[in-house]
């Protein structure tokens, strides 16, 4: 039970960080360089996070195919769920190609949450000290998604009590998600737990390649968006380093 409840605390951490960004969207002007730093910055963070803590627990476990399968079956899944949101976007009307309104860019961001929820779950599973690294590797990721939903909402003219609540309302997925990831492999093998993660891990590589990184890549380039990626890979591996 202790355990369990210590996988709930870790996973209101990214959903601090992202109620965070979203009150950040509240106080400051938006700008679309800022935005894109911030998401240059997520994605190294993400990137070493499936780097450096998920794929070298991956690599010694056997059979080797069923990791493989794992990180493809999460790289398919998003694939999926990209394809049911097109086609709720298509039904709906309105909203441009690349997003159907604030609507489903906030469902879009508890779907990531809940897959947060899910890695920190397993990852409590395998030690604590896994499923706070998970937790605040998420972190760096989920303020600039808080700040961009609460910004779009905004701007549709939102009542700001609403957008608030809403905005807290993120916890929700990331809780569920972390008792699935908790409950469903508590006991388990080791293969199983890990295959887990791999999965979320192909879920985040392949989220981070086809909608952060562009979405990033609206604004014009600048070194310092590089340089962004590149500290924020560097600061989860110092953290890593720190928690041993």
């Amino acid at each position: 039970m202790n355990e369990y409840l210590t996988a709930l605390g870790f996973a209101l951490i990214p959903a601090g960080g992202n109620f965070f960004g979203g009150l950040l969207a509240e106080m400051i002007p938006v700008s679309k360089r800022a935005l894109s730093l911030a998401l240059h910055a997520a994605a190294g963070i993400v990137t070493a996070v499936v780097a450096i803590e998920i794929m070298p627990r991956a690599k010694d476990i056997k059979p080797t195919w069923a990791m493989i399968g794992a990180f493809v079956a999460g790289g398919l899944f998003f694939m999926l769920a990209d394809a049911l949101l097109g086609i709720v976007r298509r039904r709906m009307g309105g909203g441009s190609e690349n997003g159907g309104g604030p609507w489903l860019i906030y469902f879009a961001v508890a779907v990531d949450l809940f897959s947060d929820g899910v890695m920190i779950g397993a990852g409590a599973t395998i030690g604590s000290t896994l499923a706070l690294l998970l937790a605040l590797g998420q972190v760096g990721a989920d303020i600039p998604e808080g700040f961009a939903t609460m910004a779009v909402l905004r701007r549709e003219g939102l009542k700001k009590t609403k957008r608030i609540f809403l905005s807290a309302a993120f916890a929700l997925p990331v809780l569920l998600g972390a008792t699935l990831g908790f409950v469903a492999v508590r006991g388990a093998g080791e293969p199983l737990k890990v295959g887990l993660l791999v999965f979320t891990a192909g879920v985040l590589t392949t989220v981070t390649v086809e909608e952060m990184m562009p979405e990033a890549h609206e604004e014009k380039d600048t070194r310092w968006a590089t340089l962004c990626f590149v500290l924020g890979f560097a600061g989860f591996w110092a953290l890593t380093a720190a928690l041993g």
